[in-house]
C-alpha cells in the first residue's frame, strides 16, 4: 500500500529543496511525477522556489474549493496518454494551505490509487497555531518526518516569527505570504518568547524565565 508522507519543518529548513530532490530522484529512474501546490501560495506563482535558487514549475495548482482527487485523476490520465507511463508519485509543496478535506483526498490518492504522496509544509503559523492542513496531516499521514534548521542562537528552530521590516509582528491574519513587506524568521522557543514578551497563541502568556543557556540543542544532529 502506498503512503501519505508529511515532511515538515520551520521556515528555511529546506522543504522545497528536499521536494525538488525527491522529484529528481524519481525522474532519474525514468518514473513520472506530478508536482502541485495550493493556489493561495502566490510566491513564485505556479513555480516551486527553493531558497537555494532552484525552481521548477508545478504541474497544477489547487484552489481552496477544488477537488484535488478529481484534478489529480484528470492530469494523471494526460501524463499516461502523453508518455505511456503511469504517475509514480505526487509531491505537494506548502501543504499547510490545503483544506482538511483536500488533505483527506491526499490520503485517498495514496491508498485508493496506489500513488505515494509526499507533502511538505510547516506545522504552525506565526502565532504558534497549527494550520488546518498541517493539523490534518499530523492526524492521518502514515509517516511524519521533521526537517530541521537552526535558530539565530544555535538551538533548533521550531517556530516561525513574522516580521515587517525589522519589527516582529504577533497579530494579524494567519496567512501572509513571504515577500517584500512581510518576511519570516525561524526561531527556537526561547528566542520566540523573548521577542513576543512571553505570549503564545495570540494572547496566552507563558510564564518563562529565560535561563536556559545559549548552546545548541543536543538532539539537533
Amino acid at each position: 500500500m502506498s503512503k501519505l508522507y508529511f515532511r515538515y519543518g520551520a521556515m528555511n529548513s529546506g522543504k522545497s529543496t528536499a521536494l525538488l530532490q525527491a522529484a529528481f530522484n524519481y525522474e532519474e529512474r525514468g518514473q513520472q511525477v506530478l508536482l502541485a501546490k495550493p493556489e493561495i501560495d502566490t510566491k513564485g506563482e505556479a513555480t516551486i522556489v527553493s531558497r537555494l535558487g532552484m525552481t521548477r514549475a508545478v504541474d497544477f495548482t489547487v484552489a481552496p474549493d477544488e477537488d484535488i482527487y478529481e484534478k489529480f485523476q484528470t492530469i494523471r490520465m494526460r501524463v499516461l496518454e502523453r508518455t505511456g507511463s503511469p504517475v509514480s508519485c505526487l509531491l505537494v509543496d506548502e501543504a499547510q494551505f490545503f483544506t482538511e478535506g483536500q488533505v483527506d483526498d491526499l490520503l485517498r490518492i495514496a491508498i485508493l490509487e496506489g500513488v505515494p504522496v509526499l507533502a511538505y509544509g510547516i506545522r504552525t503559523d506565526f502565532q504558534t497555531v497549527a494550520f488546518p492542513g498541517s493539523r490534518r496531516l499530523l492526524e492521518i499521514a502514515h509517516s511524519l518526518e521533521e526537517l530541521k534548521t537552526i535558530c539565530r542562537c544555535g538551538r533548533k528552530a521550531v517556530f516561525n516569527a513574522r516580521k515587517i521590516g525589522d519589527t516582529y509582528i504577533f497579530d494579524g491574519d494567519q496567512v501572509a505570504i513571504d515577500g517584500v513587506d512581510v518576511t519570516y524568521e525561524s526561531l527556537c522557543g526561547v528566542c520566540y518568547l523573548e521577542e513576543s514578551g512571553g505570549v503564545l497563541n495570540n494572547g496566552y502568556r507563558a510564564r518563562v524565565e529565560f535561563s536556559y543557556g545559549s548552546g545548541p540543542d543536543a538532539d539537533f544532529a
